[in-house]
């Protein structure tokens, strides 16, 4: 005990608070292991948990514990200071403006995660007000998102088809008992969503808010295009009034499409026209708010308007004289909490994971770019710990996993939103509708919804712009965008994910594998070197060659390495006759041994010319033990090499034993390696390359081999 108590003292005198959370957590479980032993007589998880609180908040001074608690609920940090005057007009404003676009959306993401659309709105509302607390970006809206809800709804289902509900038997004319199919939907749902909010939590509390740099942004618009693709084609049925089976997996969007034109000449004519309609108003809607934002106070509430059609819809009856679909029941009220099915656990996880991962790379990426613009800082691992206890804590209430909303946290921004207590406004907004006026929607037609979702996805498409510009400035980058929307297009968004994270992996492969190999040359009268093939001002310095690659050296491109060293030291030498010899230093003379790894050469350059020395009378032995060449020192520059291995190491000193780096990191490395050895000794590493340099032009013991005239 006495141990733990030190450990998390050490924690605390040097400040690292998240450290003081995180040996708590690692204390938790050694305890539980603890309590098997009879002389600590603990007989509960009560008394477990009073210990667990003892050591982390007894043992600590008041103004340490305070900070640790301050950091877990960052609103302590803000809201006491909260400037009413200056904040809370547009707080509100932004508030109202966020809460009206919350609740069409709410109701249209629902269809998304295949769940009755009442729960979207739990999902606008639960989440939104914790985040207010645990949160640390301003102007993120959290809530519902077209691409978690495709995500959950494939999820919802695979486990709960409508196979499985089936009333008259398998074949094709069967009745599905939609009621039945919805509650479990909605129970797989929300156990999803407990999952995705312990993986986040977890994260959090590990420190892996760093996690999200691994979805770079071109894989990430690559996917959230291909996202928007399979979200536009899952509503083209709800646009038409057709009714067609969901798929999921690899190929669903040519599965859903085809479905679609199979059964095309069902098509509602009623419910196409209101879609139709809905679409080209929303677009205009959303056209006019772009072009004069600047003018207008705050957004025009576009989704809002069409839900009028809720009016008319129900004042003619569509869904009984024109078979329009709607919205139907939604109960007035919130409903009571309830626990998880924690039996689906096992194969909800690797889904849960992917969503957890994808959730939180949207929101900090949101989040960093508006603390960017508004000057102040967002926790990665904070936010990673706000998701997780969104989703755990609001799962318990029926609803589905959330994240930053970009269109929702554009109009949060953009109406004068300063701080989370306009996201805590839109959610009493939400409660308030579900509370008092849920029914009001209940005869709104689900093709509005589909044209609510497909307008909103504009922006998404939007990214396809990507292409021609990643072309003009980076192919790689393009690369992994195309492979992260064709395969999330055509493999489905999981295979699709992993996929194109593994591809970006191996495109940091290929980049070690081709680096940019160059000569460096010194500019005259100056300590400053440059490749000699792009300025030609720099000249190489007689009988020495200054090679630069910039990777690191280890067992994946270490021969790379050395094929590219041998090409620019002697690119037009023709390697047919191959004898391997080791370069080093002896009597302060340059010799040559066959014994290891080195350069392979079997003609003498002079000047620039190739000789042929080698006569049919000399032996071998006497014509490798010639001087070849008149370089009589090879620097390798180290600058920008991050790391090297033991292979890498091995290849090097089998070949040149003059090297330059700046002393640090790589050098603590070479010494690890054990790469120093008579006659490779610290002693050649120079910090700059101008010092090794001198060092081979000044020193009196090594001969500087004469131009040949």
């Amino acid at each position: 005990m006495q141990f733990f108590v030190q450990l998390i003292r050490s924690s605390e005198a040097q400040g690292d608070h998240s450290q003081i959370m995180h040996e708590g957590m690692i204390i938790s479980f050694t305890l539980v292991e603890f309590m098997q032993f009879e002389s600590l007589k603990i007989k509960s998880y009560d008394t477990f948990i009073l210990i667990v609180i003892s050591l982390l908040f007894f043992s600590c001074s008041s103004e340490k514990a305070k900070s640790v608690v301050f950091g877990f609920l960052p609103i302590l940090t803000w809201l006491p200071s909260y400037p009413l005057k200056q904040y809370l007009f547009g707080d509100i404003v932004s508030g109202i403006s966020t809460g009206v676009m919350q609740l069409p959306q709410g109701l249209a993401y629902a269809m998304l995660a295949a769940v009755p659309p009442v729960f979207g709105l739990y999902s606008s509302f639960y989440p939104v007000l914790l985040y207010t607390f645990f949160g640390t970006s301003k102007h993120i809206s959290i809530g519902t998102f077209a691409v978690i809800s495709l995500m959950i709804g494939g999820v919802a289902v695979r486990e709960a088809p409508d196979s499985m509900f089936a009333v008259n038997g398998t074949n094709a004319s069967q009745v599905v008992d939609f009621e039945a199919r919805d509650a479990r939907r909605v129970e797989v749902v929300v156990a999803l969503t407990t999952l995705v909010g312990i993986i986040q939590l977890v994260l959090g509390l590990l420190r892996f808010g760093f996690l999200a740099i691994y979805l770079t942004e071109p894989l990430v618009r690559g996917f959230t295009t291909a996202a928007a693709v399979h979200v536009s084609v899952s509503q083209i049925k709800y646009l038409l009034g057709v009714h067609t089976a969901r798929f999921n997996g690899p190929l669903s969007v040519v599965y859903s499409l085809d479905a679609v034109f199979r059964n095309i000449a069902s098509t509602n004519v009623v419910t196409l026209i209101i879609g139709l309609v809905c679409t080209v108003f929303l677009y205009i809607i959303k056209d006019l708010n772009e072009r004069f934002k600047k003018k207008l106070p705050i957004p025009i509430p576009g989704e809002i308007i069409v839900i009028v059609s809720t009016g008319i819809s129900y004042g003619m009856v569509m869904s009984e004289n024109y078979g329009v679909e709607v919205v139907g029941k939604i109960p007035t009220g919130l409903l009571p909490p309830k626990i998880p099915d924690f039996s689906v656990f096992p194969n909800l996880f690797p889904d849960a994971f992917a969503i957890s991962v994808v959730g939180f790379s949207i929101a900090i990426s949101l989040a960093k770019t508006f603390a960017l613009k508004h000057g102040y800082s967002v926790d990665g691992n904070q936010e990673l710990i706000a998701l997780g206890l969104c989703n755990f804590m609001s799962s318990f209430f029926h609803t589905f996993v959330v994240t930053a909303s970009m269109s929702r946290s554009l109009v949060q921004e953009s109406t004068g939103g300063h701080t989370e207590i306009a996201g805590l406004l839109a959610s009493i907004l939400v409660l308030l509708v579900v509370v008092a006026i849920g029914f009001v929607f209940q005869p709104l037609p689900t093709t509005v919804l589909a044209a609510i979702i497909m307008v909103n996805l504009l922006g998404m498409f939007k990214q396809l712009k990507d292409i021609p510009a990643l072309w003009r400035t980076s192919k790689i980058e393009l690369a992994i965008w195309l492979v992260s929307f064709f395969a999330s297009v055509l493999l489905g968004l999981d295979y699709g994910l992993v996929v194109a994270m593994g591809f970006a992996i191996l495109t940091v492969i290929y980049r070690t594998q081709c680096p940019k190999n160059a000569l460096l040359g010194q500019i005259p009268d100056t300590g400053l070197y440059f490749d000699v093939d792009e300025y030609e001002e720099a000249e190489e310095c007689s009988g020495i060659k200054i090679f630069q690659s910039n990777t690191s050296i280890y067992f994946a491109n270490s021969d790379l390495y050395v094929s590219a060293l041998k090409a620019k030291v002697r690119p037009n030498q023709a390697f047919g006759f191959i004898k391997f010899c080791t370069l080093y230093f002896c009597d302060y003379r340059l010799e040559l041994t066959q014994q290891n790894c080195s350069l392979q050469m079997d003609h003498v350059y002079t000047n620039g010319q190739m000789n042929e020395n080698h006569t049919e009378s000399d032996s071998e032995d006497d014509f490798f033990l010639q001087r070849l060449t008149p370089i009589h020192t090879i620097i390798l520059d180290f600058t920008p090499v991050n790391f090297i291995d033991s292979v890498g190491a091995k290849c090097i000193k089998s070949i040149f034993y003059m090297f330059v780096c700046f002393a640090g990191t790589l050098l603590s490395d070479l010494r690890t390696l054990k790469f120093f050895c008579e006659p490779v000794t610290p002693d050649l590493i120079f910090p700059t390359i101008h010092d090794a340099v001198l060092h081979c032009k000044h020193s009196r013991d090594v001969p500087v081999c004469p131009d040949v005239q």
